[in-house]
């Protein structure tokens, strides 16, 4: 009789398959929007030339249980024309993923790429609706390179690290 010790190794969903690597969205939120249109009305005649956006990006990641995180994806997007300020946009998307049975060194990429990654689309969508409502033409956001970004911090994290060192 074989005891529970000599069942075989990534048998774990007990039809002697291994288990599978998952990530799944579990909740997904607005933790905070805001919307400043400071020159209003004013601020809302036509112009001649388009307005420069500012946009900026940052990740967060905060382990909630073992196998369950929240990832923040904050958004903020500043449109000015000639020195006056016309809209100022700020969203914090939240999402509660359950990831389980990835390598270790797979988690930060998932957390900062692929959950970014997953979250993206639906934040843009309401920096577009919170635009248009503000009287604006919707801010469509051009996709975001989170591989590019994830790796640009890993650098500069490397870099700030060798600075304390020497």
């Amino acid at each position: 009789m074989a005891s529970k010790d000599d069942a075989p190794v990534g048998a774990a969903n007990g039809n002697g398959n291994a288990a599978q690597p998952s990530l799944n969205v579990l909740a997904q939120y607005v933790k905070d929007l805001s919307f400043e249109s400071p020159g209003a009305p004013n601020s809302l005649r036509g112009r001649d030339k388009a307005p420069g956006i500012a946009i900026n990006v940052n990740v967060n990641a905060n382990p909630l249980s073992d196998k369950q995180f929240d990832v923040n994806l904050t958004l903020n997007a500043k449109a000015s024309f000639d020195q006056e300020v016309l809209f100022n946009v700020e969203l914090v998307y939240g999402g509660v993923f359950a990831i389980s049975g990835f390598p270790q060194e797979h988690m930060l990429p998932i957390l900062f790429i692929e959950c970014p990654r997953l979250l993206f689309p639906f934040a843009r969508q309401i920096i577009a609706e919170a635009t248009r409502n503000g009287g604006f033409p919707p801010l469509m956001l051009d996709p975001i390179d989170f591989a590019q970004m994830f790796q640009q911090k890993l650098a500069e994290d490397q870099a700030a690290t060798k600075v304390k060192v020497s």
